[in-house]
């Protein structure tokens, strides 16, 4: 999305990091595709290391966890890519992709809480709920506005700021002070996207 002097603006940084490597990402997403890979095997794959993670992290090994979660983000994108290559026209892609990215916020969570709960800890514990609850919270609100025609892309704490926080935290082991952020952030933008809808509806006249 450009603006009228001819810069660039984006709305999330998921559209910043997608913009500037699109050219890989294609790349690659051509060489798969002729390699007869298909894109759903990589959103699976992409779930499988992301369970692994979600394991190594529930015993306690957070660096190492987020090590294996870093290898596995590519696949995020890479998915798309090979689907644009192959020039797919069915919608279950998306909705297997979101489906997955859902289990793999859960996965997550979920060995957090456990880790925390073995250790009787129980503030993380109820940050990893209230963080898990805001994530899912985003992403519904989100696939409601689009069924009313709403792109809703919106918010403080869009998926990619949601990896990027989790993979600092588990990599410098700060996973209280990230789980705060998240637990705080996800439910910040919850409300920023009911609103934005909110206004659009009204402008729209479709509020009574």
């Amino acid at each position: 999305m450009s603006t009228d002097d001819g810069r660039r603006r984006f709305n999330t940084l998921t559209d910043r990091m997608r913009y500037y490597t699109q050219g890989l990402t294609t790349a690659l997403g051509n060489r798969l595709y002729r390699m007869g890979v298909h894109p759903d095997a990589i959103t699976a794959l992409g779930l499988v290391i992301v369970a692994v993670a979600a394991y190594v992290a529930s015993q306690g090994h957070f660096f190492w966890a987020g090590v294996i979660l870093l290898l596995g983000t590519p696949l995020d994108a890479l998915d798309g890519a090979v689907a644009r290559a192959m020039q797919r026209q069915d919608k279950f892609g998306a909705l297997f992709d979101s489906t997955l990215d859902r289990y793999a916020d859960g996965f997550i969570f979920m060995a957090l809480a456990y880790h925390a709960s073995v250790w009787g800890n129980e503030r993380v514990m109820l940050l990893s709920m209230a963080a898990l609850l805001g994530s899912l919270l985003v992403s519904y609100v989100r696939a409601r506005a689009e069924g009313l025609d709403i792109d809703c892309k919106v918010g403080l704490l869009t998926r990619m700021e949601r990896v990027f926080i989790l993979l600092a935290m588990l990599l410098t082991g700060w996973i209280e002070i990230g789980l705060w952020i998240l637990a705080i952030g996800t439910h910040l933008t919850v409300i920023q996207r009911v609103w934005y809808v909110y206004r659009i509806l009204s402008r729209q006249g479709g509020i009574t």
